[in-house]
């Protein structure tokens, strides 16, 4: 074997050890994250289904914010999301599914301008500001809880906890590769 195809090898390898491990040091990261008292818990948005009802893993994520709130481990649950390509306002459909589970109105705020991680943390720490929340407990999925937590402490959001239903699909494997690839370049972002 020559000594190029030796290098190309040994450099492959390295790449893929190095994705597999940041793959797993993210998901355990995300698994393994716990909620503590907070004043808050912050729902990230996902995909509503034609039919304007939350997607398994959106009703997944507001299931878990739902039990925090029964639990008294936070008084306030905000939901944020954007409008998706289905037409409907994630938040607004976020607010309503929780409503019609039995949270009060007024301890759900909704940010319908989430339209991805850093606005969503922008727009929670806004709010928080404005209703005197201090702490906060991010929401979302396991490969998801790192990046989202560093976002909501960028915009000066005092991160309690996390964490993330146990909710898995087969799209979760592309998700978390993405996470390999996006927290890194998040983390080198400037501010």
């Amino acid at each position: 074997m020559g000594t190029h195809l030796k290098l190309l090898r040994r450099f492959t390898l390295t790449i893929v050890a190095a994705f597999v491990l940041g793959a797993a040091a993210l998901a355990a990261a995300g698994l393994f994250a716990t909620p503590k008292a907070a004043d808050v818990a912050i729902v990230f948005g996902n995909k509503v289904l034609p039919t304007g009802e939350p997607s398994a893993r959106l009703k997944a994520r507001l299931d878990t914010a739902r039990d925090l709130f029964r639990s008294g481990k936070v008084r306030w649950i905000i939901v944020s999301g954007g409008t998706g390509v289905e037409g409907f306002d994630e938040s607004a459909v976020m607010k309503a599914y929780l409503v019609a589970s039995g949270l009060p109105d007024d301890a759900v705020l909704a940010d319908s301008l989430g339209n991805n991680t850093t606005q969503t943390c922008a727009n929670a720490s806004v709010l928080m500001s404005t209703h005197g929340m201090r702490g906060a407990n991010v929401v979302t999925q396991y490969f998801h809880v790192p990046r989202a937590t560093v976002a909501c402490r960028r915009a000066g959001i005092q991160v309690a906890g996390a964490i993330a239903p146990r909710f898995f699909e087969p799209r979760d494997l592309y998700s978390l590769g993405r996470e390999v690839v996006a927290f890194p370049v998040y983390l080198l972002r400037p501010r």
